[in-house]
């Protein structure tokens, strides 16, 4: 039976309120959406979909959209972007950035993502399970893709065959843990925002032994990654940290140590994320004395860094007046909002810089600076050295 690839992408568009489109190998075949986007943000994860080879799965993007995938021979179905819960503006603001979106239709494709219908991603594999029956004659469950008999089966053994008799008692071939306390008294510095206690523990840190959650060592080391970066967007939410900035840090880390594939860097990135962690929560404590004012506008200003942001929109945002928030401001952390304010720019234009390979004007143009040239004076007055120099110093 000949499929008729473009009648269903049209009617699973149309059904799901969610783009569908159609690869043959590398060409775009068929494409339809309920809303209009600028740039399509497929673009970002199209290689790693196209890799994928099984009948039905999903891939998860790095700004935590979700694309269902099926595939038959050459042809990927592929749905999406969609996600659990809406997005934030923050976020949808820093997608269209990568995607190359111009910033006058930033606002469009903002809208026009947001119109995209939300679905659970067991909702969107199950719509695929139904396609896929119908183009690959293959009936699945959701637990043939979650769950599966098999798999259980084979870690009760593997679990049996672990247990060691001895004596009358079965006792586990783990060694002692001895990560309880060392866990207790870092997560208290994350939560404290303390960096240079954070760095003088780091200096001096015990060989820990967290037990054995993987038989091969470099997912026993991500899955050890996984359980720390919960731990600390935990404790940095009890030290003031925004709810959703926090799991969004956590989900950005746990997504960039999936892609490692040494020891080597998987450590690496586990110093920067618990030091960035507390670096968050330390801006929060501007000036060593913690504040529910000062991790408000700091909350506000991460939220908001693709804009242009004045002192009176903060105090708008905080239901203050603009003169007397900006001296409860600098009385509490010592420091100018408007400096503040900048600073926060220049960390996120470091970040982009080292991150991305967008170009420095529109970086700057991303971040809300007037002009290129205003970007550039301003990031080298405060780090010594021009965009494009930092970016050469830090490449990846």
């Amino acid at each position: 039976m000949t499929i008729d690839y473009e009648y269903l992408c049209r009617n699973t568009a149309n059904l799901s309120g969610i783009p569908v489109r159609v690869c043959d190998g590398e060409e775009l075949t068929a494409y339809h959406s309920p809303v209009t986007l600028v740039r399509d943000p497929f673009t970002l994860c199209k290689d790693a979909v196209l890799a994928m080879t099984d009948h039905v799965g999903y891939y998860l993007s790095d700004h935590f959209y979700y694309y269902g995938v099926l595939t038959a021979g050459s042809i990927h179905f592929i749905v999406g972007p969609t996600r659990q819960l809406p997005p934030a503006d923050q976020e949808l603001r820093e997608l269209a950035f990568r995607a190359g979106v111009p910033k006058d239709d930033t606002d469009g494709f903002c809208r026009s993502m947001k119109a995209i219908i939300n679905m659970p991603v067991e909702s969107l594999l199950l719509m695929l399970c139904s396609i896929n029956y119908m183009v690959n004659g293959e009936k699945k469950e959701l637990k043939d893709l979650t769950i599966t008999t098999g798999e259980q089966e084979g870690l009760r053994a593997v679990r049996a065959a672990q247990v060691i008799l001895q004596g009358d008692e079965y006792l586990p071939p783990t060694p002692p843990h001895n990560t309880y306390s060392q866990e207790q008294a870092l997560m208290h510095v994350i939560t404290r925002g303390d960096t240079a206690a954070l760095r003088a523990w780091m200096e001096q840190a015990p060989a820990l032994r967290g037990g054995t959650v993987a038989f091969d060592q470099l997912r026993q080391m991500k899955n050890i990654f996984i359980v720390s970066a919960t731990l600390a967007s935990r404790a940095a939410i009890r030290g003031g940290l925004d709810v959703d900035a926090a799991l969004a840090l956590s989900d950005f880390y746990i997504q960039s140590c999936e892609r490692l594939d040494t020891p080597e860097k998987i450590t690496n990135l586990q110093y920067h994320m618990v030091l960035d962690f507390t670096e968050h929560v330390e801006k929060l404590h501007l000036g060593g004395r913690p504040g529910r004012l000062a991790a408000s506008v700091a909350n506000y200003v991460q939220r908001h860094l693709s804009e242009v942001i004045t002192t009176e929109a903060v105090a708008q945002a905080l239901f203050m007046g603009r003169t007397h928030l900006s001296a409860r401001f600098h009385e509490e952390t010592g420091i100018r909002l408007a400096d503040f304010i900048r600073q926060e720019k220049l960390e996120e234009a470091k970040r982009l810089l080292r991150y991305t390979d967008r170009p420095a004007a529109a970086i700057g143009d991303y971040l809300a600076f007037s002009s290129p040239a205003h970007f550039s004076r301003v990031f080298k007055a405060e780090t010594g050295c021009t965009p494009a120099e930092y970016r050469a110093r830090h490449a990846r």
